[in-house]
């Protein structure tokens, strides 16, 4: 279909209902950790799309962490979807997520909820950003532990990086358990959980924060970042603060 890549799903896995990984085999621009695309399905005569950050290093097969949307008009069609069936993927990726557009820092936060974990997978894979920063903290904030997706790996890449990487994962609805905090992540920023945890607290003077997902959480985030000393970052006024909002 002109306009669009036919590419078609290798592998998935599903973390919890609702909530699962795909990887998709297409042909697409090059593009630079942090980017999305948009994904398609026909469906009734007509082109069902949305746009999904890239969860996958370049060079890799193209890997979306998604979650269903009850009664949207992609998402449920998603889930159905088996390895071999034919998606969509608009070959030209898009966004300025990316470390392009982070000005130097000592420190890297990511802090995410939900499926914002995702741009952040593809950053965590770059040598780029290792080069860049001299400690990496990643926090991802969920409901349950179910959707603490990529866990594992993500656990693997604190040992493998001997130090400079740390992985804070928080329940907001379930009691904290061995290695995850309990709370909303604005509430542990508030009591100074997400720092003790990381070892390290926010500072304007070494650290730059990337937000991504529920906007809410970027909102409050963002303020209360700022009574720390912290402002949004823009081009032409430097700061400390990125986001990435996902609806």
């Amino acid at each position: 279909m002109q306009g669009w890549s036919a590419g078609h799903l290798i592998a998935r896995r599903d973390w919890a209902p609702g909530l699962c990984t795909l990887v998709i085999e297409a042909e697409v621009e090059p593009f630079v950790p942090g980017q999305f695309v948009n994904l398609a399905l026909e469906l009734g005569g007509a082109i069902e799309r949305r746009s999904y950050s890239i969860a996958s290093p370049p060079g890799a097969p193209l890997a979306f962490l998604v979650t269903e949307v009850p009664g949207g008009g992609l998402t449920p069609h998603l889930f159905r979807l088996a390895v071999g069936d034919r998606v969509l993927v608009e070959p030209k990726p898009q966004g300025f997520f990316t470390l392009q557009w982070v000005p130097p820092a000592a420190e890297l936060w990511l802090v995410a909820t939900g499926t914002g974990l995702g741009p952040f997978l593809s950053l965590l894979a770059s040598e780029a950003l290792w080069e860049r920063f001299e400690r990496v903290v990643l926090v991802h904030g969920v409901r349950e532990a179910p959707h603490l997706a990529h866990r594992e790996e993500l656990e693997a890449l604190v040992a493998a990086k001997a130090g400079r990487f740390s992985f804070v994962p928080a329940l907001s609805r379930e009691p904290a358990a061995s290695g995850i905090l309990h709370g909303r992540v604005t509430t542990l920023l508030g009591d100074g959980s997400l720092e003790r945890a990381a070892h390290t607290t926010f500072d304007p003077a070494r650290s730059h924060v990337m937000l991504c997902g529920n906007p809410v959480m970027i909102e409050e985030m963002t303020k209360l970042l700022g009574e720390r000393g912290l402002k949004k970052h823009r081009v032409r006024a430097p700061g400390h603060i990125t986001v990435e909002k996902y609806w």
